[in-house]
């Protein structure tokens, strides 16, 4: 059975059609927000950041939100495969222990374990990041407005229930409670447009990196926000995913400067906001995806990984303190995912058009 599933934007597939896929055509790749379903990606990121795209020498931008976030910004480490395999390690093996009596840990336990592991995953690396010859970082966060824009326990609750009702009537009406703040490598230009939702931008520095990782990966009430990010606005960070769960961004707009974008993802639909998941109408494709390639494992190869799915947040409440348990079944779909990356490798040698299927 064929694990992977290669999709193209009419103007994408025209190109494939014309001269087939080189490194050297990507000039932009995006990483979503997803949690766990973020590790089937990982043999694609290493043959991507390794082999493939270290043959060719241009600018290349880098897009993430939660895990896509710290997926990109891995790849900008030096010696970026040996960097994919530790992310890949250090998340499978996360544990929180719970004192009895309590199922979850709390927001507080999440935040300072998940902190104190970027601080160590990073630590004395970030200029790597930085200063990449070629990559330009892009880090997307979500920051509170008016009720949102500090945590608390009564004013929280009731500022998502107002983003959730303004985003089900019109998404750019979401822009009244969350914005979209992207922490981009200092003089690099967006490589999308910022016309669709409201935007701002913060160069990244060595002050403001982790904290605005940190907030980019803070799923609301399961980690704390972070507040006043250095360098940036005041006010309550969250995930990157709330505004841009999957990065459905208007890249074609920049496509002339950008290039292609070649997308590794864990499904075919691109749903624009975390709180678009149930707004089935939201999930198609749009013109702003014209120029993309989009890489997805075929649902019927998903069903022959353990538990017959991609590794997603419910396994922490399904495994409990089964930690053994839990890393045997994303080990295991890791493992077979290496499918994926031998299967692109293949077609990139022979990059027919008639195995891409239109997004």
């Amino acid at each position: 059975m064929h694990a992977l599933q290669i999709y193209a934007g009419p103007k994408a597939r025209e190109y494939i059609e014309r001269q087939g896929l080189q490194a050297a055509d990507v000039g932009v790749i995006p990483g979503a927000a997803g949690g766990p379903k973020g590790l089937i990606l990982g043999p694609l990121d290493r043959f991507i950041f390794g082999p493939w795209l270290s043959a060719s020498t241009h600018e290349v931008h880098l897009v993430g939100a939660s895990i896509g976030a710290w997926r990109m910004a891995t790849a900008c480490l030096n010696q970026p495969v040996a960097a994919f395999e530790r992310l890949e390690r250090d998340y499978i093996k996360q544990h929180y222990e719970l004192p009895p009596g309590q199922k979850r840990p709390s927001a507080e336990q999440v935040s300072e374990l998940f902190g104190s592991n970027l601080q160590d995953f990073y630590g004395g690396r970030v200029n790597e990041v930085l200063e990449h010859p070629r990559y330009r970082l892009h880090i997307v966060t979500a920051r509170g407005r008016h009720l949102l824009q500090r945590e608390h326990k009564l004013g929280t609750p009731l500022g998502y229930l107002g983003a959730f009702l303004t985003n089900t009537v019109h998404r750019k009406a979401m822009g009244a409670w969350l914005e979209r703040v992207v922490f981009s490598t200092p003089g690099a230009a967006l490589p999308f447009s910022t016309s669709d939702y409201r935007t701002r931008r913060v160069p990244l520095s060595l002050a403001n990196f982790n904290p605005a990782l940190q907030a980019s990966c803070s799923i609301p009430f399961v980690l704390k926000a972070v507040h006043d990010i250095p360098g940036a606005p005041r006010g309550a960070y969250w995930d990157g995913g709330i505004t841009d769960y999957h990065l459905h961004l208007n890249y074609a707009a920049q496509a002339s400067a950008a290039g292609l974008v070649l997308y590794p993802h864990f499904q075919k639909s691109v749903v624009p906001g975390w709180l678009d998941k149930s707004l089935k109408w939201r999930h198609g494709a749009t013109h702003h995806l014209d120029t993309m390639v989009l890489l997805a494992p075929n649902p019927e190869w998903v069903k022959t990984l353990p538990n017959g799915k991609l590794p997603d947040r419910n396994d922490f409440t399904h495994y409990g303190q089964d930690l053994a348990g839990r890393m045997k079944a994303w080990n295991g779909a890791v493992a077979a995912s290496a499918q994926l990356a031998d299967e692109f490798q293949a077609w990139l040698e022979r990059p027919t058009v008639e195995k891409v299927l239109p997004l």
